[in-house]
């Protein structure tokens, strides 16, 4: 639990530290600033993102490191996608849905295998991808905007990460599946909302 509670400290101070690179005096500091708040101003990306991380600590060995980077990497692809002017359909829609289907597969008593959950996360991502990329102010950069966004997806997940390793050393299956079951009622809530 103290790896978890460190981890919880360090994102507080890094979401503490964000709002001053807009005073900064830098020209993209806005940028950098604004992507890095927008995952941590709505409950979807915060969920989603955390849950990938405890997602890969269930998985556990490889799935630790290759669970996040899927989720990582295919939303860059989205915020381009956004960024662009290229619309996805349903992003909503399955931006609950990446909430669901990570409480389910924390509930479920198996892991699932890292081939499902990293192309799961992947097609998740690219719709959390292309609501960060749409919403990209029009005098940012997109390049600084998008590492925002991208540092701190990163720090969600380390703390979902932090949270579920927490959880494994503990043996609490129990607090997994009940944190699981969280998730997926959060994520039928959130797609209620959508439809």
């Amino acid at each position: 639990m103290k790896t978890a509670s460190r981890l919880l400290i360090a994102l507080a101070a890094a979401l503490a530290a964000g709002p001053a690179l807009a005073h900064s005096g830098h020209g993209d500091a806005h940028g950098l600033a604004h992507g890095f708040l927008h995952p941590l101003m709505g409950l979807d990306h915060v969920l989603a993102m955390v849950g990938v991380g405890l997602v890969a600590a269930k998985i556990g060995g490889r799935g630790i490191v290759l669970v996040p980077l899927a989720f990582l990497g295919m939303m860059v692809v989205g915020g381009i996608l956004g960024a662009t002017g290229y619309g996805l359909p349903f992003v909503e829609i399955g931006i609950a849905l990446s909430v669901l289907g990570v409480g389910l597969a924390l509930v479920s008593a198996l892991s699932p295998p890292l081939l499902v959950a990293t192309a799961a996360v992947g097609l998740f991502a690219v719709f959390h991808g292309q609501a960060h990329g749409t919403e990209m102010p029009e005098t940012a950069s997109g390049l600084i905007y998008g590492l925002g966004f991208v540092a701190a997806t990163a720090l969600l997940h380390a703390a979902g990460l932090a949270l579920g390793l927490g959880f494994r050393r503990m043996t609490s299956d129990p607090a997994l599946r009940l944190t699981g079951a969280g998730f997926a009622v959060a994520g039928l809530g959130l797609l209620a909302g959508a439809v």
